[in-house]
């Protein structure tokens, strides 16, 4: 088995009985990436989905809908917090940007993007407004999402620990009124399809509400197309399951 284009090639070991998979398909989708999309979201403040990203396993993460603000008056100084969903390190420099007051004291932020987290105290003594903020959206289990914390100073020092429960206190407070969303990648999946099971192919594909379905005739093969698709990561096994079970021939997957 050799590696090709980053998909697994598989040869058939009995050409009479077993479809195999090559990659002819990626001309159809010339972006070999795995999609997101979002499959909760609903007007209340939270979805019914609202587990972590731990739970949901490494290829689903929960984040916010929408751009949240929260606003608090601690010992005269007034904080806002404002959180946005991100996508990318450059999307977080954008939505800082947009965002930030040149007017106020502070502007002080978290982001975290899976494994990838950054903060900023923006002149606060060390660790008291980055750190907190930060520690605050993992504490949340919301994932790719920034919250900068603006602070307009009144007046009346707060100290280290004064500061360390005001930044995350509103962090907190913004996010648990921010509506969430699951969010789960798609598994691009290809197969090669004798035209005589293209029937019973597609009604299963229906079945497990498949998207960005593409069948190409000019395989170079005599009765043979091939069909690209994307389907919910955790739909994969089931959907291998179902069409081998309904299928008089093996087909083997090759996914991305």
């Amino acid at each position: 088995m050799g590696g090709v284009l980053g998909f697994d090639f598989f040869e058939a070991f009995d050409t009479q009985m077993t479809v195999s998979l090559t990659p002819y398909y990626l001309k159809l989708n010339p972006r070999i990436t795995a999609s997101l999309f979002v499959i909760a979201g609903t007007t209340n403040k939270k979805t019914m989905v609202t587990t972590t990203t731990s739970s949901n396993g490494p290829d689903s993460y929960t984040t916010i809908r929408e751009r949240v603000t929260f606003e608090k008056e601690i010992k005269r100084s007034k904080f806002i917090a404002i959180a946005g969903p991100i996508s990318d390190e450059q999307s977080a420099h954008s939505f800082l940007s947009e965002v930030r007051d040149s007017r106020a004291t502070h502007n002080c932020w978290a982001y975290k993007l899976g494994d990838q987290y950054r903060s900023n105290d923006d002149g606060e003594p060390s660790g008291t407004a980055g750190k907190p903020i930060y520690s605050a959206i993992d504490s949340s289990g919301i994932d790719r999402v920034m919250v900068v914390v603006i602070r307009y100073f009144g007046g009346i020092k707060l100290g280290t620990g004064g500061l360390v429960r005001a930044y995350g206190g509103v962090t907190s407070e913004c996010l648990k009124n921010a509506p969430t969303c699951l969010v789960k990648s798609k598994v691009l999946i290809g197969m090669e399809v004798p035209f005589d099971l293209l029937g019973v192919v597609y009604h299963q594909l229906q079945s497990f509400h498949v998207e960005d379905i593409n069948q190409d005739y000019d395989t170079g093969k005599d009765g043979i197309t091939i069909i690209s698709f994307s389907v919910d990561y955790d739909r994969v096994e089931s959907l291998e399951n179902a069409i081998k079970d309904n299928c008089s021939r093996q087909i083997v997957f090759a996914k991305h």
